[in-house]
């Protein structure tokens, strides 16, 4: 009479390889979403102190102007840059919050895994070629103010439309790099690896 062994299948099989290297790259996924998530974030808490500065020239334009009667080229100009830095270095931040004005009555009614595949290809198509190539187109521009150290055109005004126009580069940098990020993150949540990540609490 022989004894049943088949209790040694009770043992859970091995996780297959691919699985484990499956897992290994949306843990990878994960970290680079939630790093450039971190920067992006850091970034743009940044950026907002400067809307105060914004909010101060201003006002000191205003003050001069219209009480001492005094106008400053330069000052004027001074809220331009300001503006233009916050609104340009700041558009990472504001895709991350999804701050962006978007149509979407279609897409607030569909499922989480539909809003993510849309999100993906949005990045993947839209998003991120379209800021690549105003990169490319954008680099001999300013490039060429580099090379003058353009100014402004005004008598007393900022001697830096140079650094004014690298705005634009900057604006694709954060771009492209929180771009990647909500590509990655639609990625894991159409591999329903998301809340999972979340909740084994991966170390940033």
């Amino acid at each position: 009479m022989t004894k049943d062994n088949n209790h040694s299948n009770n043992t859970p099989p091995n996780q297959p390889s691919h699985n484990v290297q499956s897992n290994q790259i949306l843990s990878i996924i994960f970290k680079a979403t939630t790093k450039i998530d971190l920067l992006t974030e850091h970034i743009g808490r940044f950026v907002s102190w400067f809307s105060l500065l914004l909010m101060l020239s201003i006002f000191l334009v205003v003050l001069l102007r219209y009480i001492f009667n005094i106008g400053s080229i330069a000052l004027q100009e001074s809220a331009h840059y300001i503006h233009s830095f916050i609104f340009l270095t700041a558009s990472g931040y504001a895709l991350k919050h999804n701050a962006h004005v978007r149509v979407d009555i279609l897409y607030r009614k569909m499922s989480k895994k539909r809003q993510a595949l849309i999100d993906a290809l949005g990045s993947l198509f839209l998003l991120l070629p379209v800021c690549f190539f105003i990169a490319i187109m954008s680099w001999d521009y300013v490039g060429n103010s580099w090379q003058v150290l353009e100014g402004s055109n005004e008598p007393g005004g900022i001697p830096g439309v140079f650094l004014l126009k690298s705005l634009i580069l900057a604006m694709c940098f954060v771009f492209i790099l929180q771009g990647f990020a909500e590509l990655f993150r639609s990625i894991l949540i159409l591999a329903d690896a998301w809340n999972y990540q979340h909740k084994t609490g991966v170390n940033v």
